[in-house]
């Protein structure tokens, strides 16, 4: 796409208490809009106080702006057109377009009014079908071509800019005949629709279940007490479309029944309507591909990334799985004696429905792990307060939450991020992060404005949502944190920190806008933070009795069990990369090509076999978005290993201000505006090395 959204998600899978310097009276978003100001820049916030009616004006409003000014390149003269009046100029509507759009984007996932979000995702499908039309606009491209004719000589971010524009428009078919790109038009435009479908689809889909408080033997007290849970005197209602109702099922029920059953239900979700969509959307992405002249889907979309084509996907994502697969099929044989001690049968057998439940209960078993009793270290308040106090020293940062001017729910708070030494604001972000009927209920950032330089020489600095469903308070109980959510909230909040310290001049580069097989190594990398004491002990305390800290024998044993179990869920990451890749092959074009069938092999093959009669592609949302592009989260891990070691060998680890003063420069400011490998070998004053995920990974 020419015109480029994206919002970064992560798989891992109420009530807001004040955080960061919020003790008295808040201050208000214009105190430092006039901060920013006197260091020429620009803090915005969009209007979220919308309804139905008005989020159509919004979405004419903002196509509006793009057609107009798509009009103002497309009129050009041949003499006239420069980069200033065309590549910078399409970059800079794409900016206006996105920012006028993006409130629709949050309030289709986050809105608590059903109307609402009806209309948002109305407004979206709109949106996306002008976005296509608008990328095969001929008469825009013409004054592009006008302006290639010059021979510009331009270096750095104008040069990648540029270079990356024509590609865009080869891409869409521009080195074609007219007849053909009209096809590839029509192609690219029902794509957007079904995709668009297959997401709400997923949005849509509830699974309740109910269950005896026998059923759920083993399940906390703490979650089966969380409000609308418990549904009747012996009664509990739990949600497997919920990611943290599912995993606290499968982690924690002690009846394999209870956990089949949740799983199927997870398993069967959208498949009623996505298992056709998802067929007609491989199909269509290949007569794509075809038409450009890629071999597959996946070969057209890797194209950009760090990978650069499909066979270097399959290479590692196979390779990797090869040398895991000894130290699987061990874990699975020590999951397996477990399950045989339980039931009294030596031949009892590790189902898909069993390895969350017998992982947990190795780690506290063989290695004294109670990752629920674990949660009263980690109150949530306390924890975003540590992790805010550990940034702000190690990136140079100041993080206050502001008065919230515009919000999409009473719960939502507004902050403000700024450089600790200068005082300059360097962004603001949302935190919407407990869960509520109808919201998003994965863990994402989504962009709201991007950072870049505006034609009158001011830096716009960026605004972004974390939107999160960590489990709300309890009557007087906090929110209480498992480990696993805090390398969550870690993870995400990484996201943010990627866009906030962006300095870029174009929007096409600003923040998390990187290859996507990239995009997650820096917030991966600052989940290996939390295998660290000296970090831990910052904030993590029982919140009884605060003197208490996690032990150094707890946190080595917490290491040890997540060796111990890692090439279990690591083969589950590479079971979905393998999927993902398979379903954009060019094996789609097969007429005997059974996706449902594909699937099951892979499960089989790669990790544990999945439920009968289930249709798990039906609810795996990455597969629009980050079609051809689920490896990158193992890809970008190995990135991230290596990135965290430079850390654990600086001097004070990683609270070492140095080495975060580097991160933030070579890494997060720096964006897209150049080749990503040239950041990450700046970081590391070295080549890339795939040892240290090796290591991560017990094996050689």
């Amino acid at each position: 796409m020419i015109l480029r959204k994206l919002f970064i998600s992560c798989l891992l899978a109420g009530l807001l208490l004040p955080t960061i310097e919020s003790f008295g009276a808040l201050r208000n978003l214009s105190h430092f809009q006039k901060k920013a100001q006197s260091f020429n820049a620009v803090l915005k916030v969009p209007d979220f106080d919308q309804t139905p009616d008005k989020i159509d004006a919004t979405l004419d409003q903002g196509l509006a702006i793009g057609d107009k000014e798509g009009d103002a390149i497309a009129e050009l003269k041949e003499d006239e057109a420069s980069f200033s009046n065309t590549i910078a100029a399409l970059d800079d509507l794409g900016y206006r377009v996105d920012s006028a759009i993006s409130p629709i984007w949050i309030l289709e996932n986050a809105a608590p009014d059903a109307a609402i979000r009806k209309a948002a995702t109305e407004a979206l499908k709109k949106y996306e079908e002008w976005e296509v039309a608008f990328d095969f606009r001929a008469d825009v491209y013409q004054s592009i071509r006008n302006y290639t004719k010059t021979s510009p000589q331009l270096t750095g971010e104008k040069a990648k800019l540029l270079k990356e524009t024509l590609l865009d428009y080869k891409r869409n078919g521009f080195e074609l005949s007219k007849e053909k790109r009209t096809e590839l038009e029509r192609l690219q435009k029902e794509l957007a629709k079904l995709s668009k479908d297959f997401d709400t689809n997923i949005a849509d889909a509830v699974a309740p279940l109910t269950f005896t408080a026998a059923e759920l033997t083993g399940v906390p007290a703490s979650f089966l007490g969380q409000e609308g849970i418990k549904t009747g005197d012996d009664e509990y209602t739990i949600m497997a479309n919920i990611t943290w109702h599912f995993l606290a099922i499968m982690r924690n029920a002690s009846n394999e029944e209870t956990r089949k059953k949740v799983k199927f239900a997870r398993y069967t979700l959208a498949g009623e309507n996505n298992v056709e969509l998802l067929k007609q959307i491989l199909n269509i992405r290949s007569d794509i591909a075809s038409n450009l002249g890629y071999s597959s889907w996946g070969d057209y979309r890797t194209e950009v990334k760090m990978a650069n084509n499909a066979s270097t996907v399959l290479s590692f994502l196979n390779k990797l799985n090869s040398g895991l697969k000894p130290k699987f099929e061990a874990e699975l044989a020590a999951f397996q004696a477990l399950k045989a001690s339980d039931t009294g049968d030596p031949k009892a057998k590790i189902n898909i429905w069993d390895w969350r439940y017998y992982r947990n209960k190795l780690m506290k078993d063989k290695y004294q792990v109670d990752t629920e009793a674990l949660r009263v270290f980690f109150p949530y308040d306390a924890t975003l307060k540590g992790m805010f106090d550990l940034y702000q020293e190690v990136f140079g940062l100041k993080i206050e939450e502001i008065e919230n001017p515009y919000r999409w729910h009473e719960d939502v708070t507004l902050h403000v991020v700024s450089d600790s030494e200068s005082g300059e604001p360097m962004g603001l972000f949302y935190l919407d992060m407990y869960p509520r009927p109808g919201k998003y209920n994965h863990f994402a950032q989504f962009p709201i404005i991007g950072s870049r330089q505006l034609p009158n020489g001011q830096k716009l600095r960026p605004t972004v949502a974390l939107i999160c469903n960590f489990p709300p308070p309890q009557g007087d109980e906090p929110s209480l944190l498992s480990l696993d959510e805090v390398e969550t909230l870690f993870h995400e909040f990484g996201h943010v920190l990627h866009s906030m310290m962006s300095q870029v001049e174009f929007y096409r580069f600003s923040g998390t806008s990187v290859p996507r097989d990239f995009v997650e190594a820096p917030s991966q990398m600052l989940e290996y933070w939390l295998e660290s004491k000296e970090v831990l002990d910052r904030f993590a305390a029982d919140y009884r009795d605060p003197s208490k800290k996690i032990s150094r024998d707890t946190l080595t044993r917490i290491t040890e069990a997540k060796k111990a179990t890692v090439a279990t869920t690591y083969s589950r990451q590479l079971l979905l990369g393998l999927m993902d890749m398979s379903y954009h092959s060019p094996l789609v074009a097969s007429e005997d090509f059974d996706l449902l069938k594909e699937s099951d092999r892979l499960f089989k093959n790669t990790f544990l076999p999945a439920p009968e009669n289930t249709a798990f592609p039906a609810f795996f949302g990455h597969l629009v978005g980050y079609d051809a592009g689920y490896y990158g989260y193992a890809w970008s891990d190995v990135i991230a290993a290596d990135m965290a070691n430079v850390f654990e060998k600086a001097t004070d680890g990683y609270l070492d201000h140095k080495t975060g003063r580097r991160l933030r420069k070579e890494i997060y400011s720096s964006g897209d505006s150049r080749d990503v490998s040239q950041s990450i070998e700046a970081f590391l004053g070295r080549e890339r090395s795939m040892e240290p995920f090796l290591k991560k990974l017990g094996i050689n």
